[in-house]
Parts: structure tokens; C-alpha cells; sequence
């Protein structure tokens, strides 16, 4: 079994600033791809960034020279510092890890989601 596990989101004003955190812990032979993902109401379900386990980044048009993904020293975790946030980017945030177990299989696991609401 894999958990991946989020946190820090919450309400913040318009052109704040909010960090992501997330976690994977369990059967975890090593981590390929770790990213997140959002979805608003009503909206498919889009990539923010992602980052490989050699660190090569990936990020979504809108946020680009805004937010910043990042990975821990044990491969195992994820943060998004996110700066000058706008109200389009309300939505809930998603961690989603590509993990490679002991069996030899790679499989996709997402976390609960975490609100993150820009508003005045």
C-alpha cells in the first residue's frame, strides 16, 4: 500500500502566497514522477507542474513564473510555492505520485485534495 498525503492549503487574499506540501510513504521501491493536479467546479482536472525523480519540472501555461515545484532530499516528497495567486486559481489541489513498488509494478496514487481558495 502506498499513502500520499497533502497539506497547507487554505483561503489567502488575491497576489499571496501559499506552499503545498505532500507526502508518500509506504511500498516504495523509488518515485518516477511526482506532481500536482487541480480541479475547480466544473472543470476537468489539469496539471499544475510535475517533477521526475532526476528533477526535471514541468508546469501547466497559467501558472508558469508563478509557482515553483520542488522535491525533498528522499525523493519521497513534494512542495508548490505558489506566489502572486489569482481567483482563477481556486480549486482543489491534488498530489499525485508515479511510484514503483516491491512487486515491480508502477502504478498512479493521489491524495485527498486540498482546498485552496484566492478571494478578497
Amino acid at each position: 500500500q502506498v499513502q500520499v498525503v497533502e497539506s497547507g492549503g487554505g483561503l489567502v487574499q488575491p497576489g499571496g502566497s501559499l506552499r503545498l506540501s505532500c507526502a508518500a510513504s509506504g511500498d516504495i521501491v523509488s518515485i518516477n514522477n511526482m506532481g500536482w493536479w487541480r480541479q475547480a467546479p466544473g472543470s476537468q482536472r489539469e496539471l499544475v507542474a510535475d517533477i521526475t525523480g532526476g528533477g526535471s519540472t514541468n508546469y501547466g501555461d497559467s501558472v508558469q513564473g508563478r509557482f515553483t515545484i520542488s522535491k525533498g532530499d528522499a525523493g519521497n516528497s513534494v512542495y508548490l510555492q505558489m506566489n502572486s495567486l489569482k481567483p482563477e486559481d481556486t480549486a482543489v489541489y491534488y498530489c499525485h505520485a508515479f511510484v514503483l513498488r516491491s512487486s515491480w509494478s508502477e502504478d498512479d496514487y493521489w491524495g485527498q485534495g486540498t482546498q485552496v481558495t484566492v478571494s478578497s
